[in-house]
């Protein structure tokens, strides 16, 4: 989903946790590496986000007890299924066999998958092997694909020109970094790397301008500081357990307010212009809006799916049908509501199939411009005059029963009648001795 506060695409778990997020600048360039042992679950989440990323990469990890196993079919079958499956590039990545002979014909199969690319980390355990280059260069003269040369960051590369050594040495067409580019991200400038200081003050205002998780914030931030981690700077910084609370800890509570009250500021005029992002669109013949149902939203007994249906009794349509579904993957919920021969569904799914339903009535009824029942709204009386019916309702039974006990408490032969009657499934019944 669009996040236009931030300017960024989301991609949120139905606890509403964001599990990936990335923005237009990087869509030529990023790529999403996932972990997986489940063909149909890696396409469902390659189809999410091809859109929103150059390639797709499948991390291998270290395949030895795989092959070993007989297990390494699941992984042929992975990158086979997503080649098949998806319109942008498939990459994957893999750590060298036991032997060089093992490790050439692995790369060998993976190439008849399909792949555009495979990258190979020239050790075999981590950290405490040697990188292989040798490995890495007999791979690249045995397949036709690109290969990436990875595992040089810990004894080979230290500096931008350390990275076309690396590359020279493996026969390489590129070079992929994980812990070097961890502890200085600028190694990859050419002019030359910055002061990791400096890095880290400009990796906090991107993380405070895209509301980072402050916890992954706090770990790219201690891989930064390394070694300074047991100091008293970094246990003050292992310490913080926000965004803000980090910005202090560097200095930058200035540069925190000011960004955090420009974002209110967008939010701000988003509400008054109308959030683009809750605009009902149609998508095929349903009518969709991403909105989802918050219980404390709405007071006791109030739901937006009250709201719909005395709605439609006051039109006199038939009342609203709904039409849930659950996704494989997370067990998450989507309904799609129809009433007067029209289909509206939230965009998003949800936690429960009841949670899902009354985000699909909220949709409805946001679309048609009508009252759904929050806290703070105009209310339409629909609702409200139903309960204020049922509690008059109520209060007559009240009287009546009282009444009816003050009768009773003079005739103890019926007295003794009504005590040995019992309710069965709903109608009274009498008890037999």
């Amino acid at each position: 989903m669009m996040q236009y506060v931030l300017g960024t695409v989301d991609f949120v778990a139905p606890d509403e946790r964001v599990m990936f997020r990335t923005c237009s600048e990087e869509k030529g360039r990023v790529v999403f590496q996932m972990g997986t042992a489940d063909p149909e679950r890696a396409l469902v989440v390659a189809k999410l986000v091809e859109n929103d990323v150059a390639a797709v990469d499948v991390n291998m990890g270290c395949p030895k007890e795989y092959s070993t196993k007989g297990g390494m079919g699941s992984y042929y079958k992975i990158i086979f299924t997503l080649v098949k499956g998806i319109s942008k590039p498939v990459t994957c990545k893999i750590r060298i066999l036991p032997t060089l002979e093992d490790t050439v014909n692995l790369v060998k199969r993976i190439e008849r998958t399909g792949v555009a690319a495979i990258a190979v980390h020239g050790r075999e355990e981590r950290p405490r092997h040697p990188v292989h280059c040798d490995y890495i260069q007999a791979v690249a003269e045995s397949v036709s694909i690109p290969v990436i040369a990875n595992g040089g960051s810990s004894d080979m590369v230290k500096t931008f020109e350390d990275m076309e050594k690396f590359r020279a040495a493996a026969g390489a067409s590129s070079v992929m970094l994980a812990r070097a580019a961890m502890w200085n991200p600028s190694i990859f400038r050419q002019q030359g790397a910055l002061s990791v200081e400096e890095v880290m003050e400009d990796y906090i205002r991107y993380a405070v301008r895209y509301d980072n998780n402050p916890f992954n914030t706090k770990y790219c931030l201690c891989q930064m500081l390394r070694d300074r981690v047991e100091s008293p700077f970094g246990k003050r910084l292992h310490a913080a357990q926000t965004n803000e609370e980090i910005c202090e800890v560097f200095g930058m509570t200035d540069f925190y307010n000011k960004t955090k009250a420009e974002l209110e500021a967008r939010k701000a005029a988003l509400q008054t212009n109308g959030d683009q992002s809750e605009q009902p669109k149609l998508e095929d013949d349903v009518i969709t809006m991403p909105v989802r149902f918050e219980r404390r939203d709405y007071p006791p007994q109030i739901t937006p799916k009250m709201y719909l249906l005395e709605w439609s009794r006051k039109e006199k349509l038939d009342q609203p049908v709904y039409e849930t579904e659950q996704r494989t993957q997370d067990r998450a919920f989507q309904s799609t509501v129809i009433i007067d021969n029209k289909k509206y569904r939230s965009a998003l799914w949800e936690k429960s199939k009841k949670f899902a339903e009354q985000a699909a009535a909220i949709v409805c009824l946001r679309t048609l411009g009508l009252p759904e029942g929050r806290i703070g709204e105009e209310h339409s009386g629909l609702v409200n005059k139903r309960k204020r019916d049922d509690r008059k309702c109520a209060a007559l039974d009240d009287n009546e029963s009282a009444a009816r006990k003050r009768h009773i408490s003079e005739d103890p032969q019926e007295e003794e009648m009504i005590r040995r009657t019992k309710v069965v499934n709903g109608v009274c019944g009498q008890t037999t001795r």
